[in-house]
């Protein structure tokens, strides 16, 4: 009606031509994003056989990238291939006497949990089990720079939530995530970041690496009634009784994560998304099911992707059997979803 009145008509017509115009040669964008993939053969760790006593399986990272690649999902040409952080980039977290003390094999056995070690000399420790931790620290690195250019990232390692500035633990020496948000931090890429952890045990590293700093918030949500004990505090924790099922579960997640979101405000997520809360982990006493974990999972990542929050992944624990298969299974839902990024796309 408006376009028969002269000219204002003709101006609105223009208008909303044009209009129609830009917005018909914008195709919409899809709701999915490519999934970019980290990986090193270099996260092995390899003690000549003293790394088979420890409870986690470190050979869980490979299994899954050889069957990712049987699976004809991606080829080994498809991952990404990370360097090890360097000592500046560490410092952003750690102190320099930490980092000494790393050079110490003794208390490198304190902190990994596995007293077998500390009879090693220090340079065969370095090279062959904290080196395979910087590489996977390098790998979350990476990651969240893919994460910021295709939406999603999946580093087939990581999560290591119990170092702290001045201290490893729990089979942690680098604290990955902080790293990562630092190093972006200084980059200027990212100004806040929202680290979701999913592990059953307390992020409390990550916790104590981000206090104090109002531009990362830091959610955990863990067994209560385990290690670690007493609990540090993140910026927000939610602790489950013992037998916690997915339903209950997922109730909880799915009212918790929009809040998180709005409240973070963040350019970047980071899950760590540990499948020790899988019924029967030797650890852990939660009743959550595969399928849980994949669901899970992917719940967290479409969220991010339907909000165009570029998210990383990074696997942290579980210590049954199963554990590296659930892991495979819930990044083959992430992948069917989203897509795989291949390196030789335009």
């Amino acid at each position: 009606m408006l376009c028969n009145t002269p000219r204002i008509g003709r101006i609105l017509c223009i208008v909303i031509s044009s209009m129609q115009a830009t917005l018909a040669a914008e195709p919409a964008q899809p709701k999915g994003a490519n999934v970019a993939l980290v990986y090193s053969k270099q996260y092995e760790i390899n003690l000549g056989g003293l790394e088979r006593l420890h409870p986690f399986d470190i050979h869980k990272y490979t299994k899954i990238c050889r069957q990712l690649i049987k699976d004809r999902l991606v080829r080994r040409e498809d991952f990404h291939v990370p360097k090890p952080v360097d000592r500046e980039q560490i410092l952003l977290v750690h102190t320099e006497k930490y980092l000494e003390r790393l050079k110490d094999p003794k208390r490198v056995a304190e902190y990994l949990e596995a007293p077998m070690v500390g009879a090693l000399p220090a340079a065969m420790l370095d090279r062959g089990m904290l080196s395979a931790f910087r590489h996977a620290s390098g790998g979350t690195l990476l990651a969240a720079r893919l994460a910021l250019k295709h939406g999603v990232a999946i580093n087939l390692g990581g999560g290591y939530h119990h170092a702290k500035p001045d201290n490893g633990e729990g089979f942690c020496i680098y604290a990955d995530m902080p790293i990562a948000i630092r190093v972006l931090r200084k980059e200027k890429l990212i100004r806040r970041a929202l680290v979701i952890d999913l592990d059953v045990h307390q992020g409390n590293g990550t916790a104590v690496c981000c206090q104090g700093d109002e531009s990362v918030f830091t959610f955990s949500m863990h067994q209560g009634d385990i290690y670690p004990i007493p609990k540090e505090k993140s910026d927000r924790d939610i602790e489950l009784p013992a037998g916690t099922d997915d339903r209950q579960y997922m109730k909880i997640l799915r009212k918790a994560l929009p809040e998180l979101i709005d409240r973070a405000r963040p350019d970047l997520v980071l899950l760590q998304a540990g499948c020790d809360v899988l019924a029967g982990d030797p650890l852990a006493s939660l009743k959550i099911t595969k399928q849980g974990i994949v669901t899970r999972d992917s719940f967290v990542v479409d969220t991010c992707v339907e909000r165009a929050i570029p998210i990383v992944v990074t696997l942290g624990g579980g210590y049954s059997p199963e554990a590296w298969s659930v892991q495979h299974a819930s990044i083959r839902q992430i992948l069917a979803t989203h897509g795989v990024l291949r390196r030789d796309s335009p």
